[in-house]
């Protein structure tokens, strides 16, 4: 059968678009897109060709809504961070399998998290994914109340009722990227510090723990930094006003560290023969073979998947208790650290 317009006036075809063309009732058309019983092998056959013929898609969202149920999680991102763009790969990658979908909204510049998850429960989401959040402890046990959250990459000082964590062992983390560059022969080590971003203090204070572990309490420097680009290019553009140059720099994340690679790159220092740098997460961005960073590597799949796991509980069991789950990080060597010279 030739294929025909999707529908009159470019519309998108409905159930009688179908019905009409397969040359059947609507009713029977709905029985088969609900594999139903009711029709015939052949009948339903020639009912999914004829769906098939006009680009026939049934509205998923409108289905889940009329049971009462959306079925979809609220994933709040932040648009300008490469590790919630790994993390939304991986949350994908565990929800649909158990039948649910994926609603985003992300956090810009001009759009703050307080409008990103408005937009969620607007939505109708059964459940909320937050990554990196920075929202006060009040807000989100407001949140909490209303429906299962999942907060991603931030510890929190006090437990909240209703409220799932999952995240990294940040300080941790720090403590091993110190430790791989003391054991490079660094001593002279900087950290380019996060502010108040989520993890940040963490791995603020698992940087002083180890460089005082090492005796090198007297090197600890800590430069204002961020979670940008921009943010770790001020910092090094800093370090390279600053006499004597530290051997090595531990930045907040990934993103930021390529900013730091960025400023050395332009001024003609070498790295990692005159400096070495850290970054934090293993983002795509440090596999890049052009960064080919050595960072702190955040577990990504394990935390989607216990995100995703931790949320669906809450959702098919209401004996499901609140908890936290703590991933430990994994030092990855790569091309940006090395003996000092």
């Amino acid at each position: 059968m030739p294929a025909t317009p999707a529908a009159p006036d470019g519309k998108r075809p409905t159930l009688a678009d179908v019905a009409a063309r397969a040359g059947v009732s609507t009713a029977l058309v709905s029985i088969v897109m609900r594999d139903a019983k009711g029709a015939s092998a052949a009948t339903r056959e020639r009912v999914l060709q004829a769906a098939r013929d006009i680009g026939y898609r049934p509205d998923a969202r409108a289905r889940l809504l009329r049971s009462r149920r959306s079925r979809l999680l609220g994933v709040q991102l932040g648009l300008q961070h490469p590790f919630h763009a790994d993390l939304v790969e991986g949350i994908y990658a565990a929800a649909e399998p158990a039948g649910y979908q994926i609603a985003l909204s992300a956090v810009t510049a001009g759009r703050g998290e307080h409008r990103a998850v408005e937009t969620l429960l607007d939505d109708r989401c059964e459940a909320l994914i937050l990554l990196g959040p920075q929202a006060p402890a009040k807000r989100l046990a407001e949140l909490a109340r209303q429906l299962p959250v999942v907060s991603v990459a931030r510890r929190l000082r006090s437990p909240i009722p209703g409220l799932e964590v999952v995240r990294t062992a940040d300080d941790e983390g720090a403590r091993q990227a110190v430790d791989h560059l003391v054991a490079l022969g660094h001593r002279d080590i900087a950290h380019i510090d996060g502010g108040r971003a989520p993890g940040a203090a963490d791995r603020r204070r698992g940087y002083r723990t180890a460089m005082n572990r090492h005796s090198l309490g007297g090197h600890i420097r800590i430069l204002p930094g961020g979670l940008t680009e921009e943010e770790g290019a001020e910092a090094a553009r800093t370090l390279a006003a600053t006499h004597p140059r530290p051997t090595a720099v531990l930045a907040f994340n990934d993103q930021c560290a390529t900013g730091v690679l960025d400023i050395f790159l332009r001024n003609g220092t070498a790295v990692p023969d005159d400096v070495s740098v850290v970054g934090f997460d293993d983002s795509h961005l440090a596999r890049l073979a052009h960064i080919d960073l050595t960072t702190v590597g955040q577990d990504i799949s394990r935390l989607a998947h216990l995100a995703v796991g931790r949320a669906i509980a809450r959702l098919e069991s209401d004996e499901t208790p609140a908890g936290e789950d703590v991933i430990a990080p994994r030092l990855i060597v790569r091309g940006t650290s090395a003996p000092p010279r």
